[in-house]
């Protein structure tokens, strides 16, 4: 049996937490999502955005952070669902620029750099559902 390398577990520690966070910042929006999207609508009230928009991308960044993440977590279509939050991540970031709240457009950054790299290391991935389903074939 091949031993699992020190990059592999990494891979995994790093993918794994990055999924949970994402997960976990949808899943505790859906029972306060009134007020997740009020505070967004009051947020973005000054900008050129439509509060219908504003209400529309409040319910897909609930949806997607949810999705995304849980995705992530258990890897599965790993490489789509890191793309996915990567690009969440261009979505929030416009937003927080937008707004000039240049503190959270640098953590979106991070998340930014955090996808690319899981994405650009998916070869280390082995503790998934999609490096089960490629070692079944």
């Amino acid at each position: 049996m091949n031993q699992v390398s020190d990059r592999q577990v990494a891979y995994a520690l790093a993918r794994i937490g990055l999924g949970i966070n994402i997960a976990m910042h949808g899943l505790a929006r859906i029972p306060r999502f009134e007020g997740f999207a009020a505070h967004l609508h009051d947020q973005f009230a000054d900008t050129f955005l439509p509060a219908w928009f504003v209400q529309l991308t409040a319910s897909g960044i609930v949806t997607t952070e949810t999705i995304v993440g849980l995705l992530i977590v258990f890897g599965l279509w790993l490489r789509p669902a890191l793309v996915a939050g990567g690009v969440l991540m261009w979505v929030l970031l416009f937003g927080a620029c937008l707004v000039q709240n240049w503190g959270v457009a640098g953590s979106q950054l991070v998340y930014v750099a955090f996808f690319a790299g899981l994405l650009a290391w998916r070869n280390h991935d082995w503790l998934s559902l999609d490096a089960r389903r490629a070692r079944r074939t």
